[in-house]
């Protein structure tokens, strides 16, 4: 008789339970992220002696001259990051001489990559940069190509890849004569497209203020 009227109780406190439960109002929790603040948009000139370049980039970006890429380490010294500290975003430069020489990686039978020396032609350096570009295929939505013709002079293809790419804005420029710089931007996080979307779409802007103020330097 005691467990009887114990289950009796223990059943009258669940149904309590549920029944206010019910009556309780329900709010949705919807997916978002955090909000940022962007700064005012100021620009600096790049232009640095030696360096067959100049362009301006963001007052609040960084300037930093780059130690690896692609490649083990630069074959010059004219590849340099432009820095997005409160971004944790940065596109890297690098620039290469036509008609100059790279040490290019020749993957072997075993699996192995070996050094080879190569003359940096236009045409080899502009398959590259599709090349590197469409290495994100399997994971990108879709990769769009836009010609870049600015009233500099300055001519190359501006890559936009959709998707949780590792970078989804990538560029090159060149005079097809002396000249080849390639960038890419890449954030020091797991790519996310949703969440990196604002940030992708400010600095959008800024990558382009930079390809429009680029100027190659007269030899």
């Amino acid at each position: 008789m005691k467990k009887t009227y114990l289950f009796v109780g223990f059943a009258f406190c669940m149904i309590h339970f549920i029944m206010s439960s019910c009556n309780s109002p329900y709010t949705s929790k919807k997916t978002a992220y955090f909000k940022i603040d962007f700064p005012k948009r100021e620009y600096r000139k790049f232009d640095k002696d030696g360096v067959p370049y100049s362009f301006e980039y963001p007052a609040y970006a960084n300037i930093v001259k780059d130690t690896t890429y692609f490649d083990p380490s630069p074959e010059n010294d004219f590849w340099y990051n432009v820095d997005f500290p409160q971004f944790g975003g940065r596109i890297f430069l690098s620039y290469k001489e036509i008609g100059g020489h790279s040490v290019y990686k020749i993957k072997q039978s075993n699996g192995t990559y070996k050094d080879s020396s190569g003359i940096n032609s236009f045409d080899k350096m502009v398959n590259d940069a599709f090349k590197l570009t469409y290495k994100n295929d399997f994971v990108a939505a879709d990769i769009a190509e836009k010609k870049i013709a600015t009233p500099n002079g300055v001519h190359g293809i501006f890559f936009s890849l959709k998707g949780n790419v590792a970078t989804a804005k990538q560029f090159f420029l060149s005079d097809t004569v002396h000249n080849f710089l390639r960038g890419a931007l890449y954030f020091d996080v797991t790519p996310n497209a949703d969440s990196l979307r604002p940030v992708q779409d400010f600095i959008q802007a800024d990558m382009d203020h930079l390809i429009n103020s680029f100027k190659w330097k007269t030899k």
